[in-house]
This record gives structure tokens, sequence and C-alpha cells, in this order.
């Protein structure tokens, strides 16, 4: 196949290449060369692609070129969080400056009065989580009848999330004929049957170790004691000049750092998922307009958050897959630019973090070697260290669980309790409830 190296290769119409012209992009990016002229052509496509890489444009730029203006809603996409879901509008908003084609944001938390509003004017194409969406649906104020192109968004994030039903349900209410693309970081098997019961022959389009690599970041990494970490994340954030987002593995975590950096003087605000939809979407506005330096975060809470200012990201605690260190890191570089992303490693977690520099491909600085900061981990955790952890990958292997003799210290304590009665779905059926 014939390299691209310019969107007019890609077989776009003019009034969508004035608008990139416009927004300053000449050369595509990897995922986008490779799944414009796929869609283009009306075939299905299974992406990976990490944060940072284009991936929104990827798939907006041939449904804006494929639909009708004032023909109704022909385009639905699926995104697991509100924010992301309000990023995905805002990013086509700006591509279909010149189509006359009008986008509508349909989430939890906002009043159904505000979306019936917008829908009163008519969108072609729709941005929802899937729970809204199926409110709009049972009411009758959202039709799928003409659908023509579907997206899934973070796939593997709505997974989680418990949305596989809701997307099988909205899924099997639009028409066979249609496009469909599913994005996902990860493929478990529940997302590979979702793509073989609802996609015709996909072609997938994989990143390549290259793209995997967090090309234009500064990446490095400090083995330190988990009450350590306070200290050098102060350290860290009064050496950097720009915006900064920190990322902890849990809702508590969250609070605590977020607390502390407050306590320390520092302009930061959190978001993470018991937040009220107002908390939210006030924290985000203050980080994108620069009146906090600092967003503290969890993984799913920080889908969508698209801020170019942002110069570091810092990993708090190590996430708990290798792709989700890449969506991480993505916070920064947006778009070709240039940002450091530190990790900062627990004794506890040094094993899993060996397994996810395995799937880098840039070197690291070793900030241990380069400040003088000696670390010792103790006996027990030296196994930890040399076993890690298996890492579930987009591959045909995807599923496989690790059968290693570590387990940590929850599954040691279930593994002791008594075994108790296991309630099933049918429990909850109208007969046994009633």
């Amino acid at each position: 196949m014939k390299k691209m190296t310019k969107f007019e290769e890609l077989g776009l119409e003019k009034k969508l290449l004035d608008t990139i012209a416009e927004a300053g992009f000449t050369t595509p990016f990897p995922i986008q060369e490779r799944t414009i002229p796929v869609l283009l052509e009306g075939s299905d496509v299974i992406g990976q692609a990490h944060t940072g890489t284009g991936k929104t444009a990827a798939y907006a730029l041939p449904i804006l070129q494929k639909i009708t203006a004032k023909q109704g809603i022909q385009g639905i996409i699926m995104a697991p969080t509100r924010e992301l879901a309000l990023q995905i509008t805002t990013e086509i908003n700006r591509y279909a400056k010149y189509t006359g084609i009008k986008t509508t944001t349909i989430y939890g938390g906002q009043g159904m009065g505000i979306q019936l509003d917008a829908l009163r004017k008519k969108p072609e194409i729709i941005v929802a989580t899937p729970g809204r969406l199926i409110d709009h649906l049972k009411r009758g104020t959202i039709k799928l009848n003409n659908v023509k192109h579907v997206v899934l968004d973070e796939a593997d994030v709505m997974l989680d999330m418990g949305f596989i039903e809701d997307i099988q349900f909205i899924l099997d209410l639009t028409p066979e004929e249609r496009v469909t693309s599913l994005w996902s970081a990860t493929m478990p098997q529940e997302i590979m049957r979702l793509a073989q019961t609802n996609m015709n022959s996909p072609k997938k389009i994989l990143v390549d170790s290259d793209d995997l690599s967090g090309a234009g970041i500064d990446q490095s990494f400090l083995i330190i004691k988990d009450r350590e970490k306070t200290k050098f994340l102060l350290d860290f954030i009064d050496g950097n000049i720009g915006q900064c987002i920190v990322f902890c593995s849990t809702k508590i975590r969250t609070r605590d750092v977020a607390r502390m950096l407050r306590k320390a003087g520092k302009k930061s605000v959190a978001i993470e998922g018991d937040m009220s939809q107002n908390k939210r979407e006030d924290s985000m506005q203050r980080f994108r307009k620069s009146k906090v330096d600092i967003l503290v975060a969890t993984d799913v809470a920080a889908r969508g958050i698209d801020v170019p200012e942002v110069a570091l990201v810092v990993n708090y605690d190590i996430p708990n897959q290798d792709m989700v260190y890449f969506h991480r890191i993505g916070r920064t570089a947006r778009a070709g630019a240039k940002g450091r992303a530190i990790t900062l490693v627990s004794y506890s977690s040094v094993g899993e973090w060996n397994e996810i520099k395995k799937q880098t491909h840039v070197k690291m600085t070793d900030l241990n070697e380069k400040l003088g900061i000696e670390f010792k981990i103790p006996d027990p955790l030296k196994r930890r260290a040399d076993t890690g952890r298996r890492f579930n990958r987009f591959s045909k292997n995807t599923g496989r669980q690790s059968h290693g003799r570590h387990r940590n210290a929850r599954d040691q304590y279930e593994k002791r309790k008594k075994p108790q009665h296991i309630t099933t779905r049918s429990y909850f059926s109208k007969k046994k409830r009633w």
C-alpha cells in the first residue's frame, strides 16, 4: 500500500480538508492514515490507539463526509464517560464547520430538558453515554432507524463500567446495513463476542510498536517507599512549568492526594467517579481555563481530558494494565507536542512496573540512578519484583489469566473465607422475588 503523507491523499472532501488546514494539520497521524480510507469505503473497523494519536478524527471525518445534513440522526457515537463524550463533540464540531452537520451530546447527570431542546434542533450525530441514550430511546425522543454509522469508543472501559448489555440493546435497534467501528485499548473476550455478533468482517487496525513508545514524551521512573511519594510528587510539581495531571489508582487515593496538594498551597482539583456532574464539570473547566495547575484523577474519570498545556503527567500509582500506561502518558505531548511523564513505583509494584517497561520502546530515565537514590526491596517482596503481573493485550492471547503462585493479600483472605452461597441472576426473576 502506498504510504500516505497528506490528508488530500485520503479521499476527503475539500470542505473537510479546509477545516483540517485551519486547525494546523497537514500530515495525518498513523491511525488516521490507516483508518480513514477503510471507513470511507464502507468497511467495519476494529481499531487500537492510545490517547493523543488523533483517534477521534480517524472515525469522525469519514462520518462527516458520508452523512447528509437535515436528514435526521445518521451517526451514533457511544463513549464511557461524560467528559469523553463532550470532548468528542467538541472535536466533531471543529471539523463540521463547513458541512452544516449538527452534533448533540447526551449523558447522565444533565437535565433531560436541556437535551430535549438540543434534540429539537434535529442533529445528524449523537454522542452519548449508553445509559442516558437508552433513556431517550425508551421515551421515543431518539430513533435509530436511519442510523448509518455507529462508533464504540473505548469499548473496554464501557465493559468495565457494566455497559456491555446496554450497548447490545442499542445496537439491536440500529439497521443491519451500517458502518461500525470499535475502539478498544484491550480486547477481552466479551468485546470480541460483541464484535463478532455486530460487525461485518471488520478490518483490524492496530498501533505499531513505534506508536506505543510514547514518542515525544520524556519518560522516567523512581522506585521509592509508598510513604515517600508525597515528598517527591511535590518536588516534581515545583520543577514543572505548565499544567500537570496526577493519576491515582482509587477514588480515595485521589481525594487524599488532592487534599495534600491543597494543604501544600498548590492550585489543584480532583475528578473521580463519585463526584456530582456539576462538580466534575466545574473542576474540568477550571483546569482547562488554567485557573488551577494540577488535576488529580482516576483513570476512568480522566477519559476525555484533552488539554494541550499539560506538560507533566505523574503516575502516583502504576496502572493495572500496560495499555492504560500509554493512555495516561498520552495526556501530555498532545498532537505531536513535547511532554514529560514520571512514574512513582512503590516497592510492592516493582514487578508490575517491569512488565510495563517491556512494552515501551524508548529509553526511560532511571531517576534512582540519576538522583542517587538507593532502594532495597524487602525479602518478602522480591518474588513479586521478579514475577510481576500478566497484562491483557490486544492480541489473540487476550483473556488468558495468570496461574502463577503469586497472590495478593486480598486473594489469600478470600481463599480462607468459608464458601458462601452464590446468588445467580435467576434469583432476581419476578417469580422468585415476589
